[in-house]
């Protein structure tokens, strides 16, 4: 799971008692060799599907962290492309990732654009909001995108109950809530309640329309379904 540069047992303790900005901040020389950051093995079938549907003229990463994604909007979009995440460390190290693309430090809850983009993608970061932040977070990119623009972002399917995955989700959100009981500040990275109905409606309470595009190259599951479906919300 964590390469040989990857953190220590005592950084990740550090990071986890500690805030989620501080965290990353701490984490971010290390992201890139933990398995937290997106792989490639996703990345490349969501910019495969884009490009069927592109090209996109100004493109923003949310929650950019070290820049995974934005190797995806510089596939797909022609014009500018601008991570924003609210990590100075994360920030420095898509810097040095991705120098071509335009970098602004802000909360997703409160991003300082005017509706200037046509595609917003994010990868891996749901789980730092709760669900009465959904809509607010719906709401913010609405306002990025001008009309007809499309917010995408990868959404794996469930994992089935009583599996090892299942089991794996259960028990890290179960130490998230105990330590978040128990330390303050808090550190929010909870996965389990991000659904795809809940998920949808929210969009569409937003003003998006929402599609579904199966990732193919990422597996089916025992009854034939995607194990990963992309969620396109096109702004109405």
């Amino acid at each position: 799971m964590f390469t040989p540069q990857g953190p220590t047992l005592r950084e990740l303790a550090v990071q986890a008692l500690s805030s989620v900005e501080r965290g990353y901040d701490l984490l971010a020389p290390k992201f890139d060799q933990t398995p937290f950051r997106t792989p490639d093995i996703v990345l490349d079938p969501v910019a495969r599907t884009l490009r069927s549907s592109g090209p996109y003229e100004n493109g923003l990463d949310l929650c950019c962290g070290t820049g995974a994604g934005l190797g995806v909007l510089r596939e797909v979009c022609t014009g500018r492309t601008v991570g924003v995440d609210f990590s100075v460390g994360m920030l420095q190290v898509a810097r040095g990732e991705e120098p071509t693309a335009s970098y602004v430090r802000a909360d997703a809850l409160a991003l300082p654009f005017a509706p200037a983009f046509d595609l917003v993608v994010s990868f891996g970061a749901f789980g730092h909001f709760v669900p009465g932040q959904y809509g607010e977070l719906f709401s913010q990119v609405h306002q990025v995108l001008r009309p007809g623009g499309q917010f995408a972002f990868p959404l794996p399917a469930p994992a089935r109950p009583g599996s090892r995955g299942y089991w794996a989700m259960l028990g890290f959100d179960g130490v998230m809530r105990v330590r978040n009981a128990v330390w303050r500040p808090p550190f929010v990275m909870y996965y389990r309640p991000f659904k795809l109905s809940d998920v949808r409606r929210e969009l569409g309470r937003t003003g998006f329309d929402v599609t579904l595009r199966a990732l193919p190259e990422l597996g089916e599951r025992p009854d034939g379904s995607p194990r990963c479906r992309l969620v396109v919300a096109t702004r109405r």
